[in-house]
């Protein structure tokens, strides 16, 4: 089955990864792939993190004893992988070895008063300096800044609707043009900010955006939304595609729960893991 339009149409593959017997996928917030296309599906589960390539075949688990709670996953371009642990309060840094080499935050304790980091984090970007920016969404509203050691330098956002104000700061990512894309869920909105957290401007009428990611090659952000719904916008804001309906389905392709994480590996092929059931991770070949 094909979805999409023109030059960003796509074939979907269900199912396409082979476990280890009796390991199983519970919901899977986060998907991301490495400079090797290898696939890291953060997942709610007895091993919440495991590595395929992008055939499907299953590489290993990593952090079994390390991580608690799955949520937003990031790897930058030195293929460090950055897991968001949502329940226990804090970032875990990978090297591309699977070697835990930095904590920020305290495990299992959230931040002592409203904004202070962290409480019920949600996602994370790195930038080329390997600066991080935080979402903090589920029990603060904000965007921490922290350095590549992992030091504090400074936080913004507020309970709200307004502009840099946050409902749930669900995710961060960082345009070509260095503005953070701030995805505020339940305000159906994507907020855009400078490094400095200056607010620039915001793109509405969303239907819950969860995470989103950029094209490395084209003016293009890929949008997966929790209603239902997956949308490839230009970075101007001019809709390219988009499907799912904004209902819940179970047509190959479209989404019996909520899409909620999504990652493009080097040859345009999507991943997109959904929330509210199990093992549901589906990958969209894009036709050339």
């Amino acid at each position: 089955m094909t979805f999409g339009s023109d030059n960003y149409t796509y074939t979907v593959q269900e199912n396409w990864w082979t476990l280890p017997e009796g390991w199983a996928f519970g919901w899977i917030p986060g998907v991301a792939c490495d400079s090797q296309d290898r696939v890291y599906v953060y997942s709610r589960s007895e091993h919440p993190l495991m590595v395929f390539d992008r055939e499907g075949h299953f590489l290993e688990a990593w952090a079994d004893d390390i991580l608690v709670d799955a949520h937003g996953i990031y790897i930058d371009d030195e293929d460090n992988v950055f897991c968001t642990e949502r329940e226990d309060h804090c970032i875990r840094k990978f090297n591309k070895h699977g070697e835990l080499v930095l904590t920020i935050g305290t495990p299992g304790q959230p931040g002592a008063n409203d904004g202070d980091p962290f409480n019920l984090p949600t996602d994370l970007v790195v930038t080329r300096t390997g600066d991080l920016y935080i979402t903090d969404g589920y029990g603060n509203a904000r965007v921490h800044h922290y350095d590549a050691e992992g030091n504090h330098i400074k936080s913004w956002g507020e309970w709200g609707t307004g502009p840099s104000q946050f409902e749930l700061s669900h995710c961060v990512r960082i345009d070509r043009h260095d503005r953070l894309w701030v995805c505020d869920r339940t305000n159906d909105r994507i907020q855009l900010f400078d490094l400095d957290g200056n607010y620039l401007e915001e793109r509405a009428g969303l239907a819950k955006p969860d995470t989103i990611f950029f094209d490395p090659k084209e003016d293009v952000v890929y949008i997966a939304e929790l209603d239902q719904q997956l949308s490839i916008y230009t970075l101007d804001g001019d809709l390219i595609t988009q499907w799912g309906g904004r209902k819940k389905s179970e047509k190959p392709g479209e989404f019996i729960a909520c899409p909620h994480g999504i990652w493009m590996d080097s040859r345009g092929d999507l991943y997109v893991g959904e929330v509210q059931h199990d093992a549901r991770l589906t990958k969209f070949v894009r036709n050339k």
